[in-house]
């Protein structure tokens, strides 16, 4: 409460404006100062044409080239077999622990032929640190059948052979491919991949192929390979799921995602 002097010299009593008076005051006259993630938000304007989302992406990709220019895969190997196990095992694990696991890995069975007689539950007490280890067993096991009774031991090159493999589905096969080969099959979208690839806006969608078909419509094709490795470091290094840390980001000028930190 407050007092005042009347237009007969009595004082009397003003009530001060509550919290609450001053929020609707805001609403129904003053503008709401804007927060600072909203500063951040609007910093960064949409593209609006064609051409302007064309410069973008070039924009993008010129970047990731600065920041990550010798970007490749972090799964151990020394040939595409290795490759295609160490991928299948990495499903819901780290890489760090799989690299601890396939070098004893495959001292112990050293080709496809010595995974194909094996028995999935013995391997799999042999990979039980990578997680769902009996699943992964039984898809490697498959896998190395497949191998070595359709292709001769050795691990196909395209990527319509690669699905028909047991635990390889478009991830790994693009993986395996591209890493091994060279072969541009596709995109790889993992989490790291979808992430980023919704706050840059690339794509709308949330299931790992439509995601792959849209990157691949606006990724030139000699950039796939490359292209899904920088985005899966920039995950691990930035742009994480909780609290990325834009302020360090070279992508911070290009980027309008919602959740942005600085």
């Amino acid at each position: 409460m407050a007092g005042r002097a009347g237009e007969n010299g009595i004082i009397v009593k003003v009530k001060a404006p509550s919290k609450r008076a001053a929020k609707s005051g805001q609403r129904h006259g003053e503008q709401r100062q804007p927060r600072p993630h909203d500063l951040i938000r609007t910093a960064v304007k949409r593209p609006k044409t064609a051409a302007e989302r064309k410069a973008r992406i070039a924009g993008i990709l010129r970047r990731l080239n600065e920041m990550y220019p010798n970007a490749t895969c972090a799964l151990v190997h020394r040939n595409p077999w290795e490759l295609l196990v160490a991928t299948i095992l990495s499903a819901q694990c780290t890489d760090k622990r799989v690299n601890l696991v396939t070098p004893g890995l495959f001292a112990k069975y050293p080709t496809p032929r010595d995974f194909a007689a094996v028995k999935p539950e013995v391997l799999a007490e042999d990979i039980r640190s990578t997680g769902f280890f009996n699943n992964k067993a039984k898809s490697i096991v498959g896998a190395a059948k497949k191998v070595v009774g359709d292709f001769g031991g050795k691990v196909p090159r395209t990527i319509e052979e690669m699905l028909a493999i047991p635990g390889a589905a478009r991830k790994t096969a693009n993986v395996v491919l591209g890493t091994a080969y060279g072969i541009a099959s596709g995109v790889v979208v993992d989490t790291h991949v979808q992430r980023i690839s919704a706050r840059l806006d690339l794509t709308k969608e949330t299931d790992p192929v439509t995601i792959e078909r849209d990157l691949m419509k606006i990724i030139p094709r000699d950039r796939w390979i490359l292209f899904s490795h920088q985005l899966i470091l920039h995950g691990r290094a930035l742009c994480v799921a909780r609290g990325p840390k834009c302020g360090e980001c070279g992508l911070n000028s290009l980027c309008y995602a919602k959740d942005k930190t600085a």
